[in-house]
């Protein structure tokens, strides 16, 4: 979304005051808000710290406001609790916990993502100009036509301050793949997300009845576009998130949660987890998101449903979809002139929406082609500009254009590749010969997560609570592996715990003598002479303590 650009690293422009948008209240949540982590560390356990150090200031940091600093990325309600959160964990622990996962794709996409920003820098280190035309040898430039002369060049020192926003940005998956891994762990998500989620309960319905306004009350400004805020003749709530349809995704996420969690309580709490989650199934439509709602009518009863692999199996085609999607929209494979009319059919506003969104995708895949592998970088560049005027009408949302625009197929897939990891990883060791089997909390995870892999087609919604779902379950993928392995080795040997390999005796007399269940594998014999005793000579040799049902496997 437009007022969303910020957190992107494409709306922000030089000469910024200190402190950008927002009151006294603003700036003093985001000081405070370091003082809260810290509280929550030395109060909770540290998987629970960790979570809601994340998702209170998510739920409740003002939009937009930010503390500007010069060749640093801005203090925000996304980099401060990220920031905290690492430091107050490395401050108890007195270590650096290990960032990077164990597969080495995961190492290399961990690379890819921490480089890609800095090689996108060097790759447009020249100023994009506007208003000049060529007539023979002649370079003519008319100012009173220029809405705006250049798009600023990228600097070198931009190139360090894109690298730091990236591994700021990321630190909620490194932490929680370090922290967070374990099926308790998980559980505590969802408990937080169902909380959380009671928490949102009455701002949300005060919002839907009486217009967005407590962003405003609070902070002192309103963090979008006010006409976003009306749809279907009401209201669609905001409270301190960045737009209604984060909201609405928050909403879904929660609802979710509740319903994973009354799944799984025991008798006595059977009764309250359950009324929970149908309040928090009921926040779902008054968002007035038909994507959300979408999602909810597929994935709810998916969960209540389906077996815990079928969750894995669905979350696995999300992630294809999700990686394949530009390639086929850049192709042509997407027939979106065919879905713009059988929308058009039921809904005319929606299918125009639709194919403004459309026809603005394929303006910036067009621009893109320039500098297909590394992107036009930040300050706007990679949005398609006026070349006579400098002006630019087009609005793009999907987070996947806006990074393929920013850093090129190469950040792409870096940053996409490591999204989608997690679900290819929990699926690869599920399968696997002797893998234990997959809970419902980390199955419903996994649908949480791929519900919002696949909104980040339509929209940005990929939020630090996101990738510290992300994050957990790489993790738990992990330990998957791991307790997969020991159970293989287990197996292994109790299968093989009475196998002799490679006995030989001298005489028959000092031969080893099997057991009951024993078989003997290249088991020599051989005679008082030292001879080799087979066929006839074996069966003289035998002593008669062995059984004359055995023999050996030569």
């Amino acid at each position: 979304m437009q007022g969303d650009r910020c957190a992107h690293g494409w709306g922000r422009a030089p000469g910024l005051a200190m402190v950008n948008i927002g009151n006294s209240v603003a700036l003093l949540a985001l000081l405070a808000w370091p003082m809260v982590i810290i509280v929550m560390f030395r109060f909770m356990t540290l998987e629970r710290a960790l979570i809601w150090s994340l998702l209170g200031g998510y739920m409740f940091l003002p939009q937009v406001t930010e503390i500007n600093f010069p060749g640093i990325p801005a203090f925000n309600k996304t980099t401060i609790p990220n920031l905290t959160a690492f430091v107050v964990i490395i401050a108890m622990s007195g270590k650096l916990p290990q960032l990077l996962p164990q597969t080495l794709v995961g190492r290399a996409l961990v690379m890819m993502l921490v480089l890609s920003p800095a090689l996108t820098v060097l790759n447009n280190l020249e100023p994009v100009r506007f208003g000049y035309q060529m007539i023979g040898n002649l370079l003519i430039l008319d100012p009173s036509a220029l809405e705006r002369a250049e798009l600023p060049a990228l600097r070198f020192y931009d190139s360090a301050s894109e690298l730091a926003r990236q591994l700021i940005v990321m630190v909620p998956f490194f932490l929680a793949r370090h922290y967070l891994r374990t099926e308790a762990a998980l559980t505590e998500i969802l408990r937080a997300l169902a909380v959380g989620g009671l928490i949102y309960a009455l701002p949300m319905l005060f919002e839907v009845r009486f217009s967005p306004q407590l962003h405003t009350w609070v902070y002192g400004f309103f963090q979008h576009d006010f006409i976003q805020a009306m749809r279907a003749g009401g209201f669609r709530p905001f409270v301190f998130m960045p737009h209604g349809l984060w909201v609405a995704f928050f909403a879904f996420m929660a609802a979710m949660a509740g319903v994973a969690l009354a799944m799984t309580a025991v008798q006595e709490k059977r009764r309250q987890t359950l009324l929970v989650s149908l309040i928090l199934i009921a926040l779902v439509p008054l968002c007035k998101s038909l994507g959300v709602i979408v999602y909810s009518l597929l994935l709810i009863p998916a969960l209540l449903l389906l077996r815990a692999r079928a969750h894995l199996l669905f979350g696995l085609l999300i992630s294809f979809l999700v990686l394949a999607y530009p390639m086929m929209r850049g192709a042509g494979l997407i027939p979106t002139q065919a879905l713009v009319e059988r929308i058009e059919q039921f809904n005319p506003d929606r299918a125009q929406s639709l194919e403004y969104r459309f026809d603005n995708e394929d303006r910036v895949i067009a621009h893109v082609r320039d500098k297909p592998l590394l992107g036009w970088g930040g300050w706007g560049r990679f949005m398609p500009h006026d070349p006579e005027t400098g002006t630019s009408r087009v609005v793009v949302d999907g987070l996947w254009v806006i990074t393929i625009g920013q850093y090129g197929w190469l950040g792409y897939l870096a940053l996409f590749g490591l999204l989608v990891l997690p679900l290819l990883s929990l699926f690869r060791q599920a399968n696997r010969a002797h893998a234990p089997p997959l809970p419902i909390t980390v199955s419903a995870l996994v649908l949480i997560y791929a519900a919002n892999l696949l909104d980040l087609l339509p929209n940005a919604t990929l939020v630090p609570f996101s990738l510290l779902i992300g994050g957990a379950l790489l993790g738990y993928a992990e330990e998957m592996r791991s307790a997969t392995d020991k159970a293989r080795a287990l197996s292994g040997a109790k299968d093989h715990h009475n196998v002799i390999i490679g006995a030989s005796t001298a005489t028959p007399s000092r031969l080893v003598q099997p057991g009951k269940h024993d078989v003997i594998l290249g088991h020599v014999r051989k005679d008082r002479k030292g001879r080799m005793a087979t066929g006839a000579d074996e069966k003289a040799a035998r002593s008669p303590a062995q059984p004359r049902g055995r023999r050996s496997l030569l």
